[in-house]
């Protein structure tokens, strides 16, 4: 099963372009069919390949008499109209260079093999599986990913416990499980072999044992498969176990392969959008963005001095889901993963982020930024907008909070003067700079006293309680600076420009 969503978002690559679509893209899609009658009987399901149709309007014809809410079809280059509305059909229009035999086999594919399942991508038919196993093994099955993340578990609750239960509760083992089977050396097991291993009963885990096999596929782990049991499997239930692991691996292979071609195709659309391509609205309809503000969010990842793994994490983790069923579209982009989110307050950004970051392990450092809210027409204004805002991450520390452009725009155009500054175009004459050489002869603090007397706006008693010092000294001060030289405080454009170059040195 798959959505209307994402079959277009991944055909359109193919040249495969969707004309007209009276029906939701959240559709669901479980079979492909060809127009074909059988003993009076036309043969239905959910997308019909129109091979063979003249018209649009016959291919529609044929979809409806098979109670198909899609077809695709060439036919369509000189109609000017796109029937199926009272028949409710969405119309797909496939470029003549597209042959029906290689994109017949890949719509079957992706629509009979791309199942999601609650947990997040992955096939539907884990969950029989893992019944299936649960059957052979006599136990109750969990089926994890690589981060022991539940991506499937059996209906047979024979032999289950608080912790199988706590683990399909939170998808995901909980920690304590987790440094449990550490301890144990579970998880060094796993990653080095392919022999079943069990694990006996702790009662203070709430765990009455397990039996678990890795998922593998060549020296890659994939995930694991965990049978509930009270003694160590063998015989046939311990065969189905391994049987059922090279199983889950070709179907968590045949997953990924989906999933990584759905990831291309919508990071090209999203790299387009942020470049300010000539036809950035359409790419925005192909990716299902709303006709609203958007935001654009720059995510950095690492362990370290270690960037490359915790980036894909991270990418992966933002594209987990289908089309309809998460909110942003992302794409990765050298260093940095760029996710285009809906929504005008910051507070949805930064929600968006904390659960990221939440879902990646405890030791991977995350920092971002949040550009303002755009339109699409401006979407290239807001990539910059949230570089920069992620670029505030060096000057604040990385504990800080994660800064969006529409509240910190003034760090960021301080931090552009402050840019300048070290590329030698700060000026080496004039007040601030005899005053700064001064000082470092001296060990006075004339600019300081300076800064202090500018901000207060020319209020000695405020500058002189941000320093420390009675407000005469602050006068005294302005005098003795006036003495070496021309500061011309009464000029307002003269205190504009001090305070201007000042805040362009300040690395505070």
């Amino acid at each position: 099963m798959v959505t209307l969503d994402r079959l277009v978002n991944v055909l359109g690559s193919y040249g495969v372009q969707l004309r007209f679509c009276p029906i939701p893209r959240s559709t669901e899609l479980r079979s492909v069919v060809l127009h074909e009658v059988t003993e009076d009987r036309t043969v239905i399901g959910d997308v019909l390949l129109g091979i063979g149709a003249r018209s649009v309007k016959e291919a529609v014809r044929w979809a409806a008499s098979a109670h198909a809410v899609v077809v695709l079809t060439r036919a369509g280059d000189n109609d000017t109209t796109f029937g199926g509305a009272d028949e409710g059909v969405a119309v797909m229009v496939v470029d003549p260079a597209v042959t029906w035999s290689e994109l017949a086999a890949f719509i079957y594919g992706l629509v009979m093999e791309g199942g999601e399942t609650e947990s997040g991508r992955g096939p539907t038919d884990l969950f029989a599986l893992a019944d299936s196993l649960a059957e052979a093994a006599g136990g109750a099955v969990i089926i994890e990913d690589r981060l022991s993340r539940v991506l499937a578990y059996s209906r047979l609750h024979q032999h289950a416990d608080p912790a199988r239960a706590a683990t399909i509760l939170e998808r995901q083992a909980p920690e304590r499980l987790r440094e449990f089977f550490e301890a144990r050396g579970v998880y060094a097991h796993l990653a080095a072999s392919d022999e079943p291993l069990y694990i006996t009963q702790d009662t203070e885990q709430g765990m009455t044992g397990r039996m678990v096999a890795a998922v593998r596929s060549g020296r890659e782990l994939l995930g694991s498969v965990w049978v509930a049991c009270t003694a160590p499997l063998d015989g046939r239930a311990l065969i189905a176990l391994a049987d059922g692991a090279r199983t889950v691996a070709l179907h968590l292979l045949r997953s990924r392969a989906s999933a990584d071609l759905e990831r291309q195709v919508e990071t090209e659309l999203v790299i387009r959008l942020l470049e300010g391509a000539a036809d950035a609205a359409t790419a925005a309809s192909r990716l299902g963005l709303p006709h609203s503000l958007l935001r654009v969010i720059a995510v950095q990842a690492f362990i370290g001095i270690e960037r490359d793994a915790s980036l894909l994490l991270a990418f992966e983790l933002a594209t987990t889901g289908f089309g309809w069923s998460r909110p942003g579209r992302s794409a990765l982009a050298g260093n940095t993963v760029y996710t285009l989110l809906p929504g005008e307050p910051s507070a949805t950004a930064r929600k968006w982020i904390t659960g990221l970051q939440a879902a990646l392990p405890e030791r991977v450092t995350v920092l971002a930024g949040i550009s303002g809210a755009a339109a699409v027409a401006d979407l290239v204004a807001a990539r910059q907008e949230a570089d920069e805002c992620l670029a505030l991450h060096e000057v604040w520390g990385r504990g800080a909070t994660l800064p969006a452009y529409d509240e910190s725009w003034d760090h960021i155009l301080l931090q552009r003067l402050r840019t300048a500054a070290r590329s030698g175009r700060s000026p080496d004459r004039g007040p601030v700079a005899e005053l700064r050489r001064h000082d470092e002869a001296n060990a006075t603090e004339y600019v300081l006293t300076l800064q202090a007397w500018l901000e207060s706006q020319g209020d000695h008693a405020k500058a002189g309680e941000a320093l420390g010092i009675h407000e005469n000294t602050v006068r005294y001060r302005l005098r003795k600076m006036a003495e070496i030289t021309n500061l011309q405080l009464d000029d307002p454009k003269k205190r504009l420009a001090m305070m201007i170059e000042l805040a362009a040195i300040d690395t505070g």
